[in-house]
């Protein structure tokens, strides 16, 4: 049985919380909601996920989200940015709407405390080539890299996705690539999404495999990268291409994968966000059978 002393530095380690509604208010729903799961890290759209609207913040929400988060160990926050988001648009006006919605995403990152904004690595549509997207993604995402100048600026975050179409990052390989065209500016990381890993290939299932896939991300990306985990199950076996999230424990990943992610020394300090299926009640049972792999 773990101890008192040994349950907080694991918490410390790896927090283990959930995305959470904000509908209401950000401290008003999004914490009320994140006690009742027994959330220890938080995560929050700033606007609606799948549309290009920027709304303004509201100040007084904004402070006393960032005083509850404070409170007592503290809760670390991210915003997930909206999913229409893709810097390799072959659609100008798409891009153009992908810098706005991704500045607000950041600003508003900063004023609610996050510690990172979460955003998918897109695709290159259109039928160019990936070189060519990536050279797109570069002249227009480094502008806003250069803007993270102030020490409460958040990370920001780069999510693979499940390797589905013509997907610019879905490997942990293919992250190389994309961290170069950004010239590994030092407010750059990665947030793992367990699920598309496993639908993009990498058999987390697999005895070792967890590891294997984190030692390839270090020595991809470099040490201190990995800033957030998405810890989902797949409802799909490994290499479906599938964004398909399954309860922890219920899907083709199993337990033991999601066990490896708290001992691996590129998860130090990672917190662990959940965004699986079910309503509160599911989501309870998720966080504390994570809370249960630690050690």
């Amino acid at each position: 049985m773990t101890s008192p002393a040994g349950a907080d530095r694991a918490a410390s380690r790896n927090p283990v919380g959930g995305h959470v509604p904000v509908a209401g208010g950000l401290a008003a729903t999004g914490l009320a909601y994140a006690r009742e799961i027994g959330a220890e890290a938080v995560q929050v759209f700033t606007a609606n996920p799948r549309g290009w609207a920027t709304p303004a913040g509201d100040p007084a929400r904004d402070e006393a989200f960032r005083a509850g988060c404070a409170e007592g160990a503290g809760i670390p926050a991210y915003v997930h940015a909206p999913y229409l988001i893709n810097f390799g648009s072959h659609t100008p006006g798409t891009v153009d709407r992908s810098v706005e919605s991704l500045a607000h995403s950041l600003r508003r990152g900063r004023e609610i405390g996050a510690a990172g904004v979460v955003v998918h690595t897109g695709s290159a549509t259109g039928g160019r080539e990936r070189a060519v997207a990536l050279a797109q993604v570069r002249d227009r995402l480094l502008p806003l890299l250069a803007g993270l100048t102030r020490d409460d600026d958040p990370w920001l975050l780069l999510e693979p996705t499940a390797g589905q179409g013509s997907s610019l990052c879905s490997l942990v390989a293919d992250l190389g690539p994309y961290f170069d065209a950004l010239d590994h500016h030092p407010r750059l990381g990665v947030c793992l999404d367990t699920c598309h890993a496993f639908a993009a290939g990498h058999d987390l299932a697999a005895d070792g495999g967890t590891g294997a896939t984190l030692d390839e991300l270090v020595k991809t990306c470099g040490e201190g990268r990995l800033r957030l985990i998405h810890a989902n199950d797949s409802k799909d076996v490994v290499g479906a291409h599938k964004d398909r999230h399954e309860n922890v424990g219920a899907g083709h990943i199993g337990t033991g994968g999601f066990a490896a992610l708290f001992t691996h020394p590129a998860t130090e300090g990672v917190p662990l966000i959940i965004e699986t299926p079910g309503p509160k009640q599911q989501h309870a049972a998720d966080i504390a059978r994570l809370k249960s792999l630690r050690v």
